[in-house]
């Protein structure tokens, strides 16, 4: 469906239902999967936000943060061992809210010391990460990324997911001017729409973000990898969203001059 409305590509989350690092057949299905998108000339990013996949009682648990983080380590290690096979643009994650009884400082080190395990494991296998700042996780906004990356030692291989919403909602600059700022840095992009202060993911033209200077933001800035619709709540009404949602964007581009 996806390609058949046009899209370019996909931004595939790893779950219980497709491509569990821990199922079983796992080699077969990557392999078909890898096919698959091959001919239909789809490129693709993995996302690794799956709500229950490693814990099903506790939502996003174990992250980088928990005293258990290291099956979120080996599902990281997993994710980028799938991502290569598949030719993936990026493997995506996040840092996750502190768990109650662990303090700041130690969740901060935590991070910092998984993302650089990751970072090693991916630069190894030629796969970028892309590091996700999440509205009310640790890392929150750019600025609490960049303060990660110089933590790290400002490694090549640790590049930004930014989330465009994202902008809107939580960072302090104009939304372009913000995708301008982390161009340079950027491996992966989501997009959707949002209003100032609410993190929730909304339909084209339902929010606050004007597109065109956005997508010029990203033209300028030498950005040339996927774009995903993330809307993740809306799935009831995929097919007609998914084409909707690419007609906005061509809009958009159009309006923009792209």
């Amino acid at each position: 469906m996806i390609a058949d409305c046009g899209y370019a590509g996909v931004a595939l989350t790893l779950d219980h239902d497709h491509l569990d690092p821990y199922g079983a057949g796992l080699g077969r299905e990557v392999a078909q999967v890898a096919d698959f998108l091959r001919e239909r000339e789809l490129g693709v990013v993995i996302e690794t936000g799956a709500r229950f996949l490693l814990d099903p009682w506790r939502k996003h648990a174990p992250t980088l943060l928990h005293d258990d983080r290291e099956h979120r380590l080996d599902f990281l290690r997993r994710a980028v061992a799938i991502g290569a096979d598949l030719g993936a643009e990026a493997v995506s994650f996040w840092s996750g809210i502190v768990p109650a009884g662990v303090d700041e400082r130690t969740a901060w080190e935590r991070l910092v010391d998984g993302c650089a395990d990751i970072t090693v494991v991916a630069e190894a296998a030629g796969v970028p990460v892309g590091f996700e700042p999440e509205p009310g996780m640790l890392v929150a906004d750019l600025a609490g990324w960049r303060r990660l990356r110089e933590a790290m030692g400002a490694p090549d291989g640790f590049g930004l997911t930014l989330d465009v919403g994202h902008c809107r909602a939580n960072e302090p600059q104009p939304v372009a001017d913000c995708v301008a700022a982390a161009a340079p840095y950027l491996v992966n992009v989501q997009i959707d729409d949002m209003r100032r202060g609410v993190h929730e993911h909304l339909e084209f033209g339902t929010g606050e973000i004007e597109f065109p200077p956005v997508l010029r933001a990203l033209r300028d800035g030498g950005y040339r990898g996927l774009v995903a619709v993330e809307l993740p709540r809306h799935s009831h009404a995929a097919p007609t969203i998914a084409r909707e949602s690419l007609a906005f964007l061509r809009a958009a581009e159009k309006e923009g001059g792209l």
